[in-house]
């Protein structure tokens, strides 16, 4: 066997197994398994909404704590869907009790893969529910062969990125951002 069949063939192995996955771009940024939420999000051109509110909101230090969590991360076009003046709103110190709401409605604790969700809804007929760590409720289904989660006033968001893999967790990239 040559050194090259041997590099395929453990290529190949690693791929199978899962081993030494590599994470998708996000935001034109490369996302490193070895490095927390935060840190990766930081470079995420996409988040830049998303990073501003966390570190607004305190949550900084919470979402680069060994978690582990699950992030539903929507983008800054998710922002950009809530009604003018939303995003500008909650930014401010008087509604940081609101935007802590909003930001860990997001987040599960543990590392729930799309793999998971989906056997999760799967075991669930068709759904699943997930408790956040703010404490309301998130519906899970698969919508054309996408991962949709659902907040409490039937808002759906689509997992556009899922899996990107992180040392305390994952986050799963939406489309939507989702309201308690």
């Amino acid at each position: 066997m040559t050194i090259k069949n041997i590099v395929l063939a453990g290529v190949a192995l690693a791929a199978l197994t899962g081993v030494a996955r590599a994470n998708p771009m996000v935001g034109g940024a490369p996302m490193y398994q070895s490095k927390n939420i935060v840190e990766n999000a930081v470079h995420s051109k996409d988040h830049t909404t998303l990073v501003a509110a966390v570190k607004a909101a305190g949550l900084v230090d919470t979402l680069a704590s060994p978690g582990p969590f699950t992030v539903f991360a929507p983008t800054n076009a998710a922002f950009k869907k809530l009604p003018p003046g939303t995003v500008e709103g909650l930014l401010k110190p008087e509604e940081l009790a609101q935007l802590k709401g909003v930001l860990t409605y997001h987040v599960v604790a543990g590392t729930l893969t799309a793999k998971d969700l989906s056997r999760m809804v799967r075991e669930g007929g068709g759904k699943a529910t997930l408790t956040t760590v703010e404490g309301e409720p998130l519906t899970v289904e698969e919508r054309a062969g996408h991962i949709a989660v659902i907040d409490t006033k039937g808002d759906v968001a689509t997992v556009t990125i899922p899996n990107v893999m992180q040392s305390n967790g994952v986050i799963h990239v939406v489309n939507t951002v989702l309201l308690p």
